[in-house]
């Protein structure tokens, strides 16, 4: 069994020491989605939901979401990021976040992309909930990620 990174040699958690690793151009790409009626939907898309233009808001949240993500999850490292776009979708009742990652650095953004995607879609579900209470957060996952030790990789289909 592979050991695991995040724990030292009594079994206790730590921070993984990245300072001897080379830096590299690294980027990520998660995605997820948000069920909702079709009326939700219609509002949103015309801009017309009750707490003003929720894909901008959306957008703001997730960006600044990836900032953030060394403050939210305990052992993940505070990162320079060089940038963090969202884009959004339009789908067969469901709109989808796409957050993309990116900087030169010794460690991944991987939880800075998917950080971002996860609370875009909480974003607009806070944004739309008095036309939809029922919404559907799903499928936030990494779609891939290039550079460094690793290299690239990629998912394969749900």
């Amino acid at each position: 069994m592979n050991r695991l990174t995040h724990l030292d040699e009594q079994g206790q958690a730590r921070m993984v020491d990245v300072g001897g690793k080379a830096e590299t151009a690294r980027k990520a790409v998660a995605t997820g989605r948000i069920r909702m009626s079709a009326a939700a939907l219609s509002a949103i898309r015309d801009g017309d939901a009750p707490k003003g233009d929720v894909l901008a808001a959306a957008r703001i949240a997730g960006i600044m979401a990836a900032k953030k993500t060394g403050d939210l999850i305990p052992l993940c490292h505070p990162l320079a990021l060089d940038a963090v776009t969202l884009d959004f979708a339009f789908e067969g009742g469901a709109l989808r976040a796409t957050a993309t990652a990116s900087l030169t650095g010794k460690t991944g953004v991987e939880m800075e992309a998917m950080t971002a995607t996860a609370i875009a879609l909480l974003t607009i579900y806070d944004m739309a909930k008095a036309l939809d209470k029922g919404m559907v957060i799903e499928e936030v996952r990494l779609l891939s990620k290039s550079g460094g030790k690793s290299g690239d990789w990629k998912a394969g289909p749900l």
